[in-house]
Formats: structure tokens, sequence, C-alpha cells
């Protein structure tokens, strides 16, 4: 099974600022010293992840800690954009391993953030966190069962991606300093609901490209059973 047969490298579908985050990439990936390796940069997805819920629990004692937070999303944003980006320019191979690590590490850092607004935000409201945290994960299912079902990688969705997510959170803890908790407290419930909302329409849209599908297959299937069973009837009679 070679490289070449794999899909999952290749990512489908660009994201508001997804032909700029290219641009920027192609320019600095030459750049990058030969001693930075592609999994290296995966691999420090768990570094990030683990800070930022040490950083989340010292926002007890200063909220000020939040700024730490939002520094870590964009290093693992940079971290994230330029790792499979490195092995494709020098071809250095771990496509597959790129794919499963980079993904799952991915899965492990909204977790870690998560994680640490639970240390932010006061316990009544953990109900509406856990909610959130739930709908994202549908999300990135929903990424993987796509590409597990049309061999195409797709993780932006009408132009949401996962840079605008971080920027999302970097905006959220940005609020979160200038402003009185019990403002974002009070978005929780809306958040959840859009969130929710966004989901069931990209969830409908897919089904509904699948369904598509699988009914055009199911039509050339009729279609070959009604010429094999008149084959059939000719050659009886």
């Amino acid at each position: 099974m070679t490289n070449e047969d794999f899909n999952g490298a290749t990512k489908k579908g660009l994201s508001f600022l997804g032909k700029y985050e290219i641009k920027f990439r192609d320019k600095i990936v030459p750049h990058i010293p030969k001693y930075i390796e592609t999994y290296h940069l995966t691999l420090l997805t768990i570094v990030w992840s683990t800070l930022i819920i040490i950083f989340a629990y010292l926002t007890k004692y200063s909220i000020s800690w939040i700024w730490a937070i939002s520094i870590l999303i964009l290093f693992q944003y940079i971290t994230d954009l330029f790792d499979g980006a490195i092995g494709r320019y020098r071809k250095t191979g771990l496509v597959r391993w790129g794919y499963y690590m980079d993904h799952f590490l991915d899965f492990i850092f909204l977790s870690a953030i998560m994680i640490g607004y639970a240390f932010i935000i006061p316990n009544g409201f953990n109900f509406w966190l856990f909610s959130i945290f739930a709908i994202y994960s549908a999300f990135m299912i929903n990424s993987f069962l796509y590409f597990s079902v049309k061999d195409e990688f797709k993780i932006s969705f009408y132009g949401i991606g996962p840079t605008e997510i971080r920027i999302s959170f970097i905006i959220i803890n940005t609020i979160i300093y200038f402003s009185n908790l019990n403002n974002i407290i009070k978005t929780l419930p809306w958040i959840c609901l859009i969130t929710f909302l966004s989901l069931i329409f990209v969830i409908y849209q897919t089904q509904k490209e699948i369904w598509t599908i699988d009914m055009e297959n199911k039509k050339k299937e009729n279609l070959n059973y009604e010429k094999e069973e008149k084959t059939q009837y000719k050659i009886q009679n």
C-alpha cells in the first residue's frame, strides 16, 4: 500500500483564510532548519496541550495567564500549519503516521482547551462547556466519516475551518480578560445553540451528498441486474 493511494494528506476545501495560509506556508517552509522534522512539529501539540491545562489552572490566581493560553493556541497553529508541509516539501514520508497522529492530537488539543475553560468558568456552567465540546467533536467525527466514505478529507465547511476556530478561542480569551466573566457565561447557551444548528446543517448536507451517491450506484446496479436478466432470458429462450 503506497502513499500515493492515500488521500488523507490532501485536504479538500478552503476556509476563508486558506489561500493566505498557503501563500504564507509556501514562503516559510523552504527556510525551516533541516534539523526540525515533521514529526517534531506534530508531537509539539502534546506540549502545547499540557501547558494550556497548567496555565488555565493558574488563571485561578491571575487571569493574566489567559494570554499565555492564547499564545499557545498560536504556537499550535504554527506547528500544525508546517508539520505536513515540511514532509511534502522534503518528501520525507510519514504520510499515514502524520494523518493519524496529527488529527488525534488535534482532538487532544481541543480537549485541553475545553478542560482549561472548565478551570476558568464557574462549575455551574460546565454543562454548556461539555455540550460545546461534544458539538466540536462531532464536526471532527463528521470529517473522518466523510473521508472514509468519499476518500476526501474535508476539514473546512462553508469557509469555517480549524484556523477560524482557533481565532475564535483567542477572541474569547481576549473578551474574558477585558470584560466581565459573567458576560461570557451568558453567551454560552447561544454559542451552544449556534454551533449545534451549524452541525445539523453540515450533517444534513453531508448525508444528502452521500445519499445521492448511493442512489446513483443503486440505479446502476439495478440497470446491470436488468441487463443480466434480459441476457439470461434470451439464452434460455
